[in-house]
């Protein structure tokens, strides 16, 4: 996942800052800073506003994780699903922003943006044959830090799956965004094409695509304080 993020630099720099990666911890959990209180996550900068869930989404908690050494991501969770077992959907929120010891900014195509009440995001729509253990392939990921703390709850994502992954970027110089994904598992019946790495709905199926970002819009308000 975080790979989508970085700018090109010089290969020798790159290389040297993921070897130094490799020697770390990227993916030890810290205590978040935002708060949350009933279905709303309250954040007062980068950016401020006010994300709120639908009733029958539950919150799992949250946690910041460092990704490779060269971004803290605050991680949230809210889900619908059972006491055990593949969630129903959910709400994967990560405020993110590059730390002061590399130069990289996030750049993402704006060919489809979406509001969320207050803000405007960019967007994408993808399906896939095994989402949950997609966010296994990389240790260190951040995919991975969320699907540990699915697992802490004897939850785990959806296998047949699509999500729509959404971002905003809160200030000029590109350093800091607001990622949120909303997924639902599809049936086994499901006509939705799926991949292992992934089907771009928005060009194989835009009817799918379109009522997954309605699913996602239905279920998040988002106003700023």
């Amino acid at each position: 996942m975080y790979k989508r993020i970085l700018t090109v630099l010089l290969p020798s720099l790159l290389l040297s800052s993921l070897a130094l990666a490799q020697n770390q911890d990227s993916t030890a959990t810290r205590p978040v800073q935002r708060q949350v209180k009933g279905q709303t996550i309250f954040s007062t900068e980068l950016p401020a506003a006010e994300l709120t869930f639908k009733t029958g989404y539950r919150y799992l908690g949250g946690q910041v994780v460092n990704l490779y050494g060269n971004a803290d991501a605050e991680q949230h969770l809210f889900v619908r699903a059972s006491s055990s077992g593949p969630v129903e959907s959910f709400y994967w929120i990560q405020f993110e922003h590059f730390l002061p010891s590399n130069k990289y900014t996030y750049d993402y195509p704006a060919d489809r943006t979406a509001d969320f009440g207050a803000l405007r995001f960019s967007y994408d729509v993808k399906s896939f044959s095994d989402y949950n253990l997609m966010q296994a392939d990389d240790p260190r990921s951040d995919g991975a830090a969320i699907r540990k703390l699915l697992s802490e709850h004897n939850l785990a994502f959806p296998k047949k799956a699509a999500r729509v992954r959404m971002f905003h970027l809160p200030t000029a110089d590109r350093r800091t965004e607001l990622m949120i994904i909303y997924g639902e598992a599809l049936a086994e019946s499901s006509k939705v094409p799926v991949a292992t790495d992934g089907v771009a709905l928005d060009a194989a199926a835009p009817d799918a695509a379109k009522v997954l970002l309605e699913h996602a819009q239905e279920g998040l308000r988002i106003r700023k304080p």
